[in-house]
Order: C-alpha cells, then structure tokens, then sequence
C-alpha cells in the first residue's frame, strides 16, 4: 500500500474504506499518467487511466463517512 493509504487506515486490516480506496487509485492514477506521458500509443494503459479515474470520481461523489 502506499504511505497515504496506511496513514488513512481505520484498523490494521482495512483495504476497503473510501478513504484507502481513494488513496490507491490516486495512486494508480499517477503511476498511469507518468506511463502514457512516456508511452503515447499505449492505448490499453489510457483506457485503464479512464477507467480509474471514473471509478475515483465515483468514490468521490459519496457522501462522507460520519466521524
């Protein structure tokens, strides 16, 4: 997991809240975006791109976990 993604854990387990789930595609995303900068007909890796950040705008529009 990536260090935002630990600090934002609730208990030592947890992959699926919001909070971590934003944090990996954020992630993925970036790591995706370097990649097609580089590699411009990597068409398969943009639609993967497109994907994720339509998954990430999906986890976004949620309404906020009560605290």
């Amino acid at each position: 997991m990536t260090n935002k993604a630990e600090e934002l854990k609730m208990h030592e387990k947890d992959t699926g809240s919001s909070e971590v789930q934003i944090a990996l595609l954020t992630g993925k995303i970036e790591t995706l975006s370097a990649h097609i900068k580089q590699f411009k007909k990597d068409k398969h890796s943009s639609v993967g791109l497109l994907r994720a950040v339509n998954l990430s705008l999906i986890h976004i529009s949620e309404p906020t976990r009560p605290y």
